[in-house]
């Protein structure tokens, strides 16, 4: 059974510039560190989907809530995703790790790509992830910011009111088990919990700005499914031939995609160099 949010431990750590990096703990702990990049929106509590594939793939997990988020502080103004490197830094250094890998769901694939300035990250996974530019529906309504925040608070409410299933048919055609659909729904209310500027911000830099493909040249692997209709397959495919990485097709959609192929990718992102 996929764990529920409260299997997870919450810990934070205080940055250089004051922020609150908050992030959650869960998995093996003695395994290889894996950073994991929760999706937009999300939290740290989409560790709740990971923690006990990553427990059996002997994988320690860290997955903190990214700028505005759950309990971690707004960014500055400014604040650019290439940005978030120093942050992962910052968060591999107070937990002491010498190597991690990182690992990437939907809108988190290009936050798990910028971690890989940091030296120490060995190995680079991402799930059905967005490649900016991305051009869909919440991407174009981002250049409205009011209109993309007032849909997402209209959404949470409508989530509260309707139950979990509601969020999970936001990621997936298929039916889930009540921890899976717990988790997700949860997952989403946390990143919404103080508003959705960074859900918004987010969207607004999938966007406009392109994506490196894989500048630090660590190796690279993408699991995405042929029917995810949240974030397409071709530039997702294009991504991985110019990053000479290796891309696995799934017979999935979005969420699908994550929840047949987690404890493959942990195990990938988390070997050793």
């Amino acid at each position: 059974m996929t764990p529920r949010p409260t299997d997870l431990r919450t810990d934070a750590c205080t940055l250089s510039d004051g922020r609150t990096l908050s992030y959650a703990t869960g998995g093996d702990p003695d395994g290889h560190p894996v950073v994991v990049h929760h999706g937009t929106p999300g939290s740290r509590l989409f560790g709740a989907l990971l923690s006990a594939p990553a427990t059996e793939a002997g994988v320690r997990l860290l997955v903190p809530d990214r700028p505005g988020y759950g309990r971690s502080s707004p960014p500055p103004s400014e604040w650019s995703r290439e940005e978030w490197a120093a942050d992962v830094t910052e968060l591999l250094d107070a937990e002491s790790i010498d190597l991690a890998g990182a690992l990437g769901f939907s809108g988190g694939g290009p936050f798990a790509l910028a971690a890989a300035a940091d030296d120490r990250v060995t190995r680079v996974g991402l799930i059905s992830t967005v490649v900016p530019p991305a051009e869909n529906a919440l991407a174009t309504l981002a250049s409205v910011p009011f209109a993309l925040r007032a849909m997402f608070r209209l959404s949470k409410a409508f989530a509260s009111v309707s139950g979990p299933n509601a969020v999970v048919s936001q990621y997936t055609g298929r039916t889930v088990s009540d921890a899976v659909a717990e988790a997700v729904a949860a997952d989403f209310h946390e990143a919404l919990d103080r508003g959705a500027r960074a859900v918004e911000r987010e969207n607004r830099s999938f966007a406009s700005a392109t994506l490196d493909p894989n500048p630090s040249g660590v190796p690279l692997r993408a699991w995405h499914g042929t029917g995810d209709e949240n974030t397409p397959l071709p530039p997702v495919r294009s991504l991985v031939q110019e990053s000479g990485g290796t891309l696995e097709t799934v017979d999935a959609d979005h969420l699908g995609t994550l929840l047949d192929r987690r404890r493959a990718a942990l195990e990938w992102v988390g070997e050793t160099r």
